[in-house]
């Protein structure tokens, strides 16, 4: 097998999905419109602006002329008199060492706070607002100011005009969420078709002793509508207490099952219990794999009638949750024949330190773990890659893997999604890998 070579120049992906400034039609037609009027005229038209919004909805997402492949997304806030700064925060949209570029501007003179940035029209993505309202001018020093628009994070929150939300973990704000037009089908979403009752599953939470973790931990667990068939597939889903507890992914499940385009399936997600445990289990720990296979699969199975099939057994997760569920298809293949990885943590290596926070270094030469799958990466394993076009050198990471194994004739795909790090975009993926697993 030929050893896979990672590319550290991804400009062109860069340059096809950056983000870019951009000034809206409807901005610019405020812009215009406010152009030498003051008191009480301006203050008119910006609430005619407002009423415009709660009819167009926030986000605006609006055309460019000639350039039918992007959209200009016009994020807005509405201020108030303390108003000093406000700031977009969005994963892999903003550049956290370049805060300043985030700065939403302000239509003196009105309530109207506003920031524009051209997308490629398939984006998906979550974000939050942080409105300074602080006494005292800002830093004038750019490096101060950094440091200054760094403390905001702490106060950020969801988009008040934008109703469409996701949980964060571990009791932070909610994020909302965009979408614009091109951006992938979400399955479970009806988009016009008949009306048709759907069947719900439950989810229920249970504490199960982990002799290989030397603890015990607790696992949601979905159990599907008609639970009376035998030998059902399963889905090992790391951070259970995110999409069970938090994101709705029952919901979801049960629409596709109603519909036929999934089977009815169990969903085994351990929680994650906090950060630190996370890092500590959640990156390529025997142990942890263990507690999958050896001691949450037989707790399941001696309660509810799944399969014990490697091929109709899915385990799946998320950065490094999808690192864990990689190295988990290649140490025991015999109970994972499905590996489903979203923004994998190629990066990881042995020897890694978490103090400080989660690292991320790059990688130099070939990630450890690729390197692995080279080597041994078992014939009959099935391994479905999502990733961001917005990660950086994830992506590069994902498709060495990729190179890896595809020439050699394994069964793997990869797909790369406009959008960041992020659950808006994870989700549908998920469900879409799901359907091709278990219901080609």
């Amino acid at each position: 097998m030929r050893t896979p070579v990672v590319s550290s120049d991804l400009s062109w992906v860069a340059e096809a999905v950056r983000p870019r400034p951009a000034v809206g039609a409807r901005v610019a037609r405020l812009l215009d419109e406010v152009s030498g009027v003051h008191g009480a005229r301006r203050e008119a038209i910006a609430a005619a602006f407002w009423e415009d919004v709660r009819g167009l909805g926030a986000p605006l997402v609006e055309p460019i002329e000639g350039d039918p492949d992007h959209r200009t997304l016009t994020f807005l806030y509405r201020g108030n008199r303390a108003t000093r700064h406000v700031l977009l925060f969005s994963n892999r949209l903003v550049d956290r060492a370049r805060l300043a570029d985030a700065l939403f501007h302000h239509v003196p003179g009105t309530d109207i706070w506003h920031l524009g940035l051209r997308l490629r029209a398939d984006h998906r993505g979550a974000y939050r607002i942080a409105a300074d309202v602080s006494t005292g001018a800002p830093p004038a020093d750019p490096a101060l100011l950094q440091k200054f628009l760094q403390t905001l994070q702490r106060y950020a929150g969801p988009d008040p005009l934008n109703p469409r939300t996701i949980p964060t973990r571990w009791g932070g704000p909610d994020c909302s969420v965009f979408a614009l037009p091109d951006a992938p089908r979400q399955r479970w979403e009806r988009g016009g078709r008949p009306a048709r009752a759907v069947e719900r599953g439950r989810v229920e939470r249970h504490r199960v002793e982990s002799p290989a973790l030397g603890a015990a931990r607790d696992v949601w667990v979905y159990l599907p509508p008609g639970l009376g068939h035998r030998d059902l597939p399963v889905v090992v889903l790391g951070d259970g207490d995110m999409w069970l507890g938090g994101m709705g992914l029952q919901d979801s499940l049960d629409a596709l099952i109603t519909e036929g385009a999934l089977p009815p399936l169990i969903v085994l997600a351990p929680d994650s219990v906090d950060g630190p445990t996370r890092w500590r289990e959640m990156s390529a720990r025997d142990s942890y794999v263990t507690f999958l296979a050896d001691d949450v699969l037989p707790w399941a199975a001696g309660r509810w009638p799944l399969t014990t099939d490697p091929r109709r057994t899915v385990v799946a997760g998320q950065s490094l949750g999808g690192l864990t569920a990689l190295y988990a298809g290649l140490v025991r293949p015999e109970r994972f024949g499905n590996v489903l990885a979203q923004s994998a943590s190629l990066w990881w290596h042995p020897g890694l330190s978490s103090e400080g926070g989660v690292p991320q270094t790059p990688v130099v030469g070939v990630p450890w773990l690729v390197r692995r799958y080279a080597e041994e990466a078992p014939r009959d394993l099935t391994v479905h890659l999502d990733v961001g076009l917005h990660e950086g050198p994830m992506v590069g990471y994902s498709r060495a893997l990729y190179d890896a194994l595809r020439p050699a004739g394994h069964r793997i795909t990869l797909d790369e999604f406009n959008g960041g790090h992020d659950y808006a975009c994870w989700h549908g993926a998920l469900i879409d890998a799901l359907v091709r697993m278990l219901n080609p």
